[in-house]
This record gives C-alpha cells, sequence and structure tokens, in this order.
C-alpha cells in the first residue's frame, strides 16, 4: 500500500468516525426495536458495551486508532442486521446524514485495512455472517476497498446486482491478494 493511499484511507476513516456517535445510537434503539431478531439484540448490546468500555482491542484512550475497531464492530453488527432482515429496519432508526447502508459498508471495508488484520479477524469472528443471508457482511469484510455503482432505487432487482456487483468484486480483490503473495 502506498503512502499516498495509506492518508486517503485514514482521511476516509476520519470521515467515517464522525458518523460514529449517531451510529452507538442507532445501535441502542435497534437493540430495544422489537422487530430486530433477538440473537441481533444480543449483538447489538455486546457492539454497544464494547464501544462504550474504553479497554478493549485498541484502548479508546489511543486517539483516532482506538475508535475504529469499536466502529468495525458495530458496522459488522449492523451489516450483519441488513443481511438477515431488511435494511428499512435499520433506516428507520437512523439519525444521521448520509445513506447508513452505504456507511457501514464504507467502514467495515476502510477499517481492517487500518487496525490489525489479527484484531480485524477476531471480531469478524465474533459477528459470523448468517448462511440464509445475501452474503453482504462476506463481502464487505473482505479487507480490501471496494469501489461499486449503485444502482438508482426501485426493484428489488437493483439490490441484487449491487450485491452481486459486491461478491465479484471481493473475488478479483482476494485473487489479486493470492498472485502478490
Amino acid at each position: 500500500m502506498t503512502r499516498k493511499s495509506k492518508v486517503e484511507l485514514k482521511s476516509r476513516m476520519k470521515n467515517l468516525l464522525m458518523f460514529f456517535p449517531n451510529m452507538v445510537i442507532l445501535t441502542a434503539r435497534l437493540m430495544v426495536d422489537s422487530r430486530v431478531p433477538r440473537t441481533e439484540r444480543a449483538l447489538f448490546a455486546a457492539a454497544l458495551i464494547y464501544a462504550i468500555i474504553p479497554f478493549d482491542f485498541i484502548p479508546d484512550m489511543i486517539p483516532f486508532v482506538g475508535q475504529i475497531d469499536d466502529l468495525f464492530l458495530i458496522s459488522l453488527t449492523v451489516l450483519r442486521l441488513i443481511d438477515r432482515t431488511d435494511d428499512t429496519i435499520v433506516r428507520e432508526h437512523w439519525r444521521g446524514g448520509g445513506d447508513i447502508v452505504a456507511l457501514v459498508e464504507s467502514a467495515a471495508t476502510v477499517a481492517p485495512l487500518l487496525i490489525p488484520r489479527r484484531i480485524s479477524r477476531v471480531l469478524i469472528s465474533k459477528v459470523r455472517p448468517t448462511a440464509e443471508g445475501t452474503g453482504l457482511l462476506v463481502n464487505a469484510s473482505k479487507f480490501e476497498p471496494l469501489m461499486v455503482e449503485v444502482p438508482e432505487k426501485g426493484s428489488g432487482e437493483g439490490q441484487r446486482d449491487r450485491l452481486k456487483d459486491l461478491s465479484e468484486a471481493g473475488r478479483r480483490a482476494s485473487r489479486a491478494r493470492r498472485k502478490k503473495a
């Protein structure tokens, strides 16, 4: 990774961290929503506790880096909920700016590039992707930034195309990474 790309990633993460307080509030709201499955609510409770407690894998007293792992875990839990259910519940509770789905996808893609790989693997293992899901969570945590054109809102077919594009981009990134090694 070049120095310029590392600086760009840090800049992008700084922008994503601006949404972190709203994401903590979103997590708390989803935790008490009866439409959210119990397993997901338990994961939200755990992610909320992890984000609030200052001593975790990367202590929150370390500026910038200390909040990245918290944002990453919350992003993974939100992606898991979207993967298992529908994004309308998440969008209904979101009070921040921007598209929450795009924000958590971005955070789950950029964060692993800025924290130690071992820590990102541990956090991903705590929020396992579901077999019946769309695969969004699996693709967002491939450790490579993804740039995918998002089709206009409309039918569910656009959503499936976007997920298919994410999946294909993840596979290409994995192949490229294996070729480099």
